[in-house]
């Protein structure tokens, strides 16, 4: 059993920056994959960015260029930082973990990503 705990939300301004972090206790095996997805108000889930414990990544075309996933395998700790924030990226932001990318067993509860103008 893993369960992942998201922190690092917030209230930021357009332009800033955040850095979400999401801790998952329990089996690191189980923890293979580590995920962050986003959901907007009235708006699908969607899957912002991903990593495997060898370190591969995955991020999203739309904030690739702003957005940068890395995880610590030793403190089973996934980190999503995101840079030149825009009010689109307002969200709640969940951490998700797994054997598979295409089955993401555990999650956590949410973060809230507010960007202002």
């Amino acid at each position: 059993q893993v369960q992942p705990v998201e922190s690092g939300g917030g209230l930021v301004q357009v332009g800033g920056s955040l850095r979400l972090s999401c801790a998952a206790s329990g089996s690191i095996f189980s923890s293979n994959v580590m995920a962050w997805y986003r959901q907007a108000p009235g708006k699908q889930r969607e899957l912002v960015a991903h990593i495997t414990w060898s370190g591969n990544t995955g991020v999203a075309d739309s904030v690739k260029d702003r957005f940068s996933i890395s995880r610590d395998n030793a403190k089973n700790t996934v980190y999503l930082q995101m840079n030149s924030l825009k009010p689109e990226d307002t969200a709640v932001y969940y951490c998700a973990a797994g054997l598979l990318l295409t089955r993401l067993q555990y999650w956590g509860q949410g973060t809230q990503v507010t960007v202002s103008s």
